[in-house]
């Protein structure tokens, strides 16, 4: 179809499948396997040495989950992608693939509580530094930026305070060090935001979110964005040096420009160093499930934002609401780069602040009755937290301010529920929160 460039609904359904030869299955059949069997010697060969791709040991490829790498590098605009476990573990993997012990990274302070232990607690003790900064500013990434920094890390829309970030300016400030972006996703999605169109160089995403979108799987994505010239700077010496596990072939010249793919160096280099080495391997049943939520991604995400919008519209004017933060309100600091990023709405996530604190935020979420107090975003079914005590509860009072945690703050994660119905349950919840004992 080269000569017809197929929409967002069509490739959410159709790409990175070729129907498989033996049975012509309409659906992405699942390959539940642990190994494949080689044609002969020099096809075990082959495959062993990666002169050619192919399938031999499912920790490392397997059909199944090649589908949804080719299927979210065509939604996201990438020239290749990598499933794995998780999305903590597709964080960590495209931070590991570029760095080295001494090396730091700058990343947006509002970020994930997961994400944000990893850079503050366990990327250090491998050597690695985290350097945090407003993400408001795009010069307060410029500032700290040093030549010991490998890349900037942000996320779309901030966790769990819905900031927008300037990722075209951020992007321009990164290259101009040589360092590439990497943006987390998550939140947006592909529907909703391309980041590759404006500068970002890698995009993770948590798939457990609103790419599976049934609260049924864990599972991460690496999208590679093919734009970033691992060999320019100087400062990725793994891109541009023989690499002795495999063959000493040097990534930046072996996969820098790959026939029909382009320049996926990346994240050729993730699977075969740090998905073969760690095994963070994503099953081709949880690949299968992330499928099925893709194939009606952009509709979901449609009545998301939809409800959420009008959600968000009843928290700022209800009595007992004392501050409301959603992007898509005309009142919000990020409604105007919201537009710019996001025109297609700024996601589903809502937080806001009840009067009394916290002790009326947990009367709040312990009254309500369709939304379900866990953790976790990107249900179909709207969902409510205290970042305080569960996603960002590993940070220190300090961090938790720094990252933008409130001690009464409520997160919602609006699902696609009647909107009448989740706005009864929280007016019912926000009453309630108001009685005195």
């Amino acid at each position: 179809m080269e000569e017809h460039a197929l929409g967002f609904d069509t490739l959410q359904l159709h790409a990175g499948q070729v129907l498989d030869s033996d049975h012509q299955a309409r659906a992405v059949p699942i390959y539940q396997t642990t190994s494949f069997v080689f044609k002969n010697y020099e096809h075990a060969k082959k495959l062993s040495s990666v002169e050619e791709f192919g399938h031999d040991y499912t920790r490392i490829t397997n059909p199944t989950n090649e589908v949804l790498e080719n299927r979210i590098a065509a939604l996201e605009g990438g020239s290749g992608a990598l499933s794995v476990a998780s999305g903590s573990a597709a964080t960590a993997m495209s931070i590991l693939n570029i760095t080295h012990a001494g090396d730091e990274i700058v990343a947006a302070e509002t970020l994930y509580g997961g994400s944000f232990n990893l850079f503050v607690n366990t990327l250090p003790k491998h050597g690695v530094r985290t350097v945090f900064v407003d993400p408001d500013d795009p010069d307060n990434f410029n500032a700290a930026i040093t030549d010991k920094t490998k890349a900037v890390f942000i996320e779309t829309i901030g966790n769990p305070v819905a900031n927008i970030i300037d990722i075209e300016k951020v992007a321009k400030v990164a290259h101009a060090h040589g360092i590439p972006l990497i943006v987390d996703n998550t939140f947006a999605t592909p529907y909703l935001c391309k980041p590759f169109e404006y500068g970002a160089n890698i995009i993770v995403h948590s798939a457990t979110k609103y790419i599976g979108g049934h609260g049924n799987s864990i599972g991460g994505l690496i999208v590679d964005g093919g734009n970033f010239d691992w060999a320019q700077s100087g400062k990725f010496p793994d891109f541009t040096t023989p690499d002795k596990s495999y063959s000493n072939f040097i990534f930046s010249q072996r996969w820098g420009d790959w026939p029909g793919a382009g320049n996926i160096a990346f994240i050729v280099k993730a699977r075969l160093h740090y998905l073969r080495d760690l095994g963070a391997t994503l099953s081709p049943f949880n690949a299968f499930l992330f499928l099925q939520g893709l194939e009606t991604l952009s509709l979901r995400m449609e009545k998301h934002v939809a409800n959420a919008k009008m959600v968000a519209e009843f928290l700022s004017t209800h009595p007992t609401v004392e501050w409301v933060t959603y992007p898509g309100l005309p009142a919000n600091k990020y409604y105007k780069i919201a537009k710019k990023y996001l025109p297609k709405g700024p996601g589903a996530i809502i937080t806001f602040g009840v009067k009394g604190g916290f002790d009326s935020a947990k009367k709040v979420i312990e009254q309500v009755k369709i939304f379900s107090f866990l953790a976790n975003v990107g249900d179909s079914k709207s969902l409510i937290v205290h970042p305080a005590t569960v996603t960002h509860g590993q940070l220190t009072p300090d961090e938790q301010r720094q990252a933008g945690v409130l001690p009464g703050q409520i997160r919602l994660s609006i699902g696609t529920e009647d909107p009448a119905d989740l706005i009864w349950d929280l007016d019912k919840a926000l009453k309630v929160s108001q009685e005195k004992k």
